[in-house]
């Protein structure tokens, strides 16, 4: 149990700092960033306390906001997507969800798509709404939503591909 909260909480840190310290200086085409510290709201374990996890994505966001100046989306994002993802779990993973033994590391690779995709483009959707806010650009709130989504779910995948545990 001990290393499992500590997995978390560096976790949580490592992916703040490679956020905040690389990944934010990314900019590719004016509207392509990636946001892979929400794999820490991704992998976060589904058995734990659900307050302490809409509080520690919270705390996620709002540990972005203060790096990058953007007045609270990113954490209103977080929460978002913390507090829908039992729904999405359900979703993608059914039955497994209900008995509550998704193990992250053990899924197959079609649904782990699936369910990193669909937290990634509903964090993205709000942050850029939230960030523009303005209809008139909807257009441009799609296309970053698309392109950042594509760009974040390619580097989460590949995140959790290099560093998963192999149960052998």
């Amino acid at each position: 149990m001990n290393s499992i909260v500590s997995s978390n909480i560096a976790r949580f840190i490592v992916l703040i700092l490679i956020q905040v310290i690389v990944l934010n200086n990314i900019n590719f085409l004016g509207y392509i960033n990636p946001y892979i510290y929400i794999l820490f709201i991704i992998l976060y374990p589904i058995k734990n306390n659900r307050l302490l996890f809409i509080f520690l994505s919270f705390l996620l966001g709002l540990t972005i906001d203060l790096f990058l100046d953007s007045g609270g989306v990113n954490a209103a994002a977080c929460v978002s997507i913390a507090y829908i993802r039992p729904v999405i779990l359900k979703f993608v993973f059914g039955i497994i969800y209900d008995h509550q033994t998704v193990k992250f590391n053990t899924i197959e690779f079609g649904q782990r798509i699936t369910y990193f995709s669909i937290i990634v483009l509903i964090h993205h959707l709000i942050l850029f709404s939230l960030e523009v806010f303005n209809t008139s650009q909807i257009l441009l709130i799609l296309k970053k939503t698309l392109f950042s989504s594509i760009f974040t779910i390619i580097l989460c995948i590949l995140i959790t591909i290099l560093f998963s545990r192999k149960n052998k």
